[in-house]
């Protein structure tokens, strides 16, 4: 089995690689190590490799990996779903949300997010393969939740997040990234949070700007984890 420092670099060179058959600069491809159900021994091995940002699905594991690892720059983003009950500790502790999709969700973000604090960076949901099973806005309503959240003060409206469906045709890629590409003027956005360990060269090569990538770097995800 290779070290976590060898699957990092194995995976940017599947970035790079993606990135110049778009005929992009691998520069614009952000790496997010999603340590979900890992130990935080591997979070510490891949920081020592140079990685920084890491995601996370559920708070109450986030919460602990961060009491523990509080000594290292590490930037946390939550990929699983929000719950408004638990919008506090999120809003006060992570740096980006991927996974809004209600604006009442958002404002309570807003309105917990610390004063001393940066604006929290947010990326509205696209539930782009209208799946029963996924959260997501649909494409049709990305527009007004976007400038909803855009509007809200300690809030940074970055991008798009969405999850294409096991198999998903290219088409399906292109279409969340021309989602993205309708609406990043109008409001700002530079993030297109596309791509995982199985299809981050579709996403890339349609203009996903942040790939999650965790069995590429960690391997199989443990089945024991603590409740949301």
């Amino acid at each position: 089995m290779r070290s976590i420092p060898d699957n990092l670099q194995a995976v940017k060179e599947r970035i790079a690689g993606a990135a110049r058959a778009a005929g992009r600069d691998p520069a614009t491809v952000t790496l997010l190590a999603v340590s979900k159900t890992h130990a935080p021994a591997l979070i510490r091995q891949a920081y020592d490799a140079g990685q920084r940002a890491f995601g996370e699905n559920y708070l109450q594991e986030a919460l602990d990996k961060m009491a523990q690892l509080g000594e290292l720059a590490l930037e946390w983003h939550l990929l699983g779903p929000l719950q408004s009950n638990k919008t506090r500790a999120v809003a006060e502790r992570f740096d980006w949300v991927h996974t809004v999709d209600r604006e009442k969700v958002a404002r309570r973000l807003a309105q917990q997010r610390p004063a001393a604090l940066a604006p929290l960076n947010v990326l509205v949901q696209v539930n782009i393969s209208g799946e029963a099973s996924k959260s997501g806005v649909a494409p049709a309503d990305v527009a007004t939740l976007a400038a909803a959240l855009a509007a809200m003060k300690k809030l940074r409206l970055r991008g798009l997040m969405a999850i294409p469906e096991p198999g998903a045709p290219q088409s399906r890629y292109r279409e969340i990234g021309d989602l993205f590409r309708g609406l990043r003027s109008e409001f700002g956005l530079d993030t297109l949070s596309l791509g995982m360990s199985d299809d981050m060269e579709a996403a890339i090569a349609e203009g996903s700007t942040l790939v999650r990538i965790g069995t590429a770097i960690f391997g199989e995800r443990s089945k024991v984890r603590d409740a949301a």
